[in-house]
């Protein structure tokens, strides 16, 4: 495990906390009811996977700019949604979601998912291409939940550790009773069939002004502990380099979004110092002593 001056890692642990919560300030969500399985096992890939804040910050990032490319889930998201307004109330929403999903008790965790399929149910219109849509549509579906699994685990192979072709492949096998519940009923199940889904999809994806609008507001927005602050925009040119070289190409974000050397270098010490940094309000670690399994027990080298 990793050890921190004291005030850095109040700063990170506080951080976490108003970036995770949707009120910014941690509760029992996912300590209680004891022992109470969650969707995923704890000795899954994906727990692994989402203990990492900056893995989970890059790959967001990766995946709603994939989001965003496709005409149909722009409507719906930036037409539906208060980002723009209120970006970092959203970032709580969309952040305790995922942990929710992942860390909390299965049946916290299936009511939440629910509620928010019941919200998607009324979201609807017509795409800038002129295709009316529904947020309950299969293929939209599936591709959002794709493009993040594909986010989460390619930031943490790229910035955090790698990690083998088996684990991938158990990453997103993983996601499926999550997936299914959330309407994405034939949502990628190995590295491979999400590769043969992104190829399906590409030639509907295109650039956007709101691509790049989303992307200045991740940079301004105080995202990040004031000791990170200025990796920030390292981080959202890491994010841009997980895609693909031709989708970023179709989206329009070439070079000058590239990730220097240093940068990268400066990422992933930060991604593997986190990677071993037990902080209490995570809710992996809550996950874990809600199971009875020790604070620790994700951060032990395996």
């Amino acid at each position: 495990m990793a050890t921190l001056p004291v005030l850095v890692q109040q700063r990170l642990e506080a951080r976490l906390t108003q970036l995770i919560w949707p009120d910014g300030r941690a509760s029992d969500d996912f300590l209680q009811p004891p022992h109470e399985p969650a969707l995923v096992a704890a000795d899954s890939i994906t727990w692994q996977v989402f203990k990492n804040p900056l893995a989970l910050f890059i790959g967001g990032v990766t995946a709603v700019v994939l989001q965003l490319a496709e005409p149909r889930v722009r409507a719906g998201v930036w037409q539906n949604t208060s980002f723009r307004e209120r970006p970092l109330e959203r970032l709580r929403h969309t952040g305790y979601a995922a942990m929710m999903t992942v860390y909390g008790p299965r049946s916290r965790a299936e009511s939440m998912i629910d509620s928010v399929t019941r919200r998607h149910a009324r979201i609807h219109g017509v795409a800038s291409d002129g295709r009316a849509f529904r947020a309950t549509d299969p293929e939209l579906l599936e591709w959002v939940h794709a493009t993040a699994c594909f986010g989460f685990v390619e930031a943490y192979h790229a910035y955090v550790r790698p990690l083998s072709a088996s684990e991938r492949d158990r990453f997103y096998a993983e996601s499926v009773p999550a997936a299914t519940r959330y309407g994405a009923a034939s949502a990628p199940t190995s590295a491979a069939a999400l590769e043969a889904f992104v190829e399906r999809m590409a030639g509907q994806l295109e650039g956007s002004d709101i691509v790049l609008e989303f992307l200045r507001i991740m940079r301004r927005m105080a995202a990040l502990p004031v000791p990170l602050r200025p990796l920030q925009g390292a981080l959202i040119r890491a994010s841009i380099q997980l895609i693909p070289a031709q989708l970023r190409d179709r989206i329009g974000l070439g070079e000058a979004w590239a990730l220097a050397p240093w940068q990268r270098r400066a990422v992933c010490a930060a991604g593997a110092a986190l990677d071993r940094l037990v902080l209490a309000s995570n809710p992996a670690v809550q996950g874990c002593r809600r199971l009875g399994l020790p604070d620790d027990y994700l951060y032990r080298r395996r």
